[in-house]
């Protein structure tokens, strides 16, 4: 006989997470590797035993929501919800002001914020919480600097952080969110101040990593990274690799890792991708499927995957001299940060909209 205390798990059909002992060894699946204390163990219905899982398994009904974004009347708030195996709905008539070039990010463990952007010519510190089922509410009234073309990450397992962006120019200023929701005054930040930047968390103790992005003046187009601790410090500039770009996304993925996707760059838009490690390495490009685009947005779901969703290109087969396409696609990236070709999107094709997953 053999003892496992303290061993978390989910029932399925309850889709709630326990906590209790498992006192023979029979009742756990053993044949690739032993439970430790603490970890999590889910049940196969293929052998009716207990098998380790990885925490995130307890997540499997993670979501993610599609939200805000220009489109060619004008800003929007219309929302997309994702479900947790990756099927976009239909388009949900959203709540609160709507705006471009905002950001968003989950906090709390399972619910999810939008914050700032722009309408117009008038960018505002706005903010928006969605609940655990996906419910966005009304407006906040902001703190911190009114901007647009940020981007925001979760850290530390619970909290958020958004950062970067800008109004008549690109600044480097953060603010973070608390696990209630709650988003501080400006901080002075640290790095390279941009905007049309990206952001994921990472890493087991709960990191994230701004990346890329566009430079104040004749700068142009980085590769600029910073990282941010798990108590939400952001670090000063690490040299990038991949293509130099602006306008791209990223979402964490595999549980503990990132992918950075899309952009443009002067003159061109790229389907290039960037793989994050669990230290927060980022690797060199790799030639990315999909089509090539900007301003889309991407979220984790499922607990270890990733969306890509939406985003705008150039068509030059259109008209005369050509015309920007807002697009409703999507891409799945697996739980080992293969990226997948092009899926026919539902809901009003938009850029420079936001996602998060809760």
């Amino acid at each position: 006989m053999a003892t496992y205390k303290s061993i978390k798990y989910i029932i399925p059909t309850e889709a709630v997470e326990h906590t209790d002992s498992i006192n023979a060894l029979a009742d756990v699946d053993t044949t690739t590797v032993a439970p430790s204390v603490g970890q999590t163990l889910k049940w196969s219905a293929a052998n009716s035993r207990w098998q380790p899982a990885d925490i995130e398994e307890a997540s499997g009904t993670q979501k993610a929501l599609f939200g805000f974004g220009y489109l060619s009347g004008g800003s929007t708030n219309k929302t997309n919800l994702v479900s947790s195996s990756g099927v976009v709905a239909t388009d949900t008539t959203g709540v609160g002001t709507a705006r471009n070039g905002v950001a968003a990010a989950g906090y709390g463990g399972d619910k999810a914020i939008f914050g700032f952007g722009e309408a117009g010519s008038t960018r505002n510190n706005v903010t928006n919480l969605v609940s655990n089922a996906g419910v966005v509410a009304t407006d906040t009234a902001g703190v911190g600097s009114a901007r647009a073309r940020l981007a925001a990450a979760g850290f530390g397992g619970d909290k958020a952080i958004f950062g970067f962006g800008g109004d008549s120019g690109f600044n480097n200023i953060t603010n973070l969110v608390s696990n209630s929701g709650v988003v501080a005054t400006d901080q002075s930040g640290v790095g390279s101040a941009r905007g049309d930047v990206a952001a994921i968390g990472y890493g087991s103790t709960g990191q994230a990593l701004f990346g890329f992005g566009l430079l104040n003046g004749a700068g142009g187009h980085t590769n600029v990274t910073n990282l941010v601790s798990n108590t939400g410090v952001v670090s000063s500039d690490t040299t990038g690799v991949g293509t130099a770009r602006s306008s791209s996304t990223a979402s964490s993925y595999g549980g503990d890792k990132g992918i950075f996707g899309f952009g443009g760059t002067s003159g061109a838009t790229v389907s290039i991708t960037n793989l994050v490690s669990n230290t927060g390495v980022v690797a060199t490009d790799t030639t990315g499927v999909g089509t090539a685009r900007v301003m889309p947005a991407a979220a984790g779901y499922g607990g270890d995957k990733a969306i890509f969703g939406f985003g705008a290109y150039y068509d030059n087969s259109i008209g005369e001299y050509g015309e920007m396409v807002f697009s409703n696609i999507t891409n799945l990236v697996s739980n080992t940060g293969v990226m997948a070709t092009d899926q026919s999107g539902v809901g009003t094709g938009r850029r420079a909209l936001a996602a998060a997953s809760y």
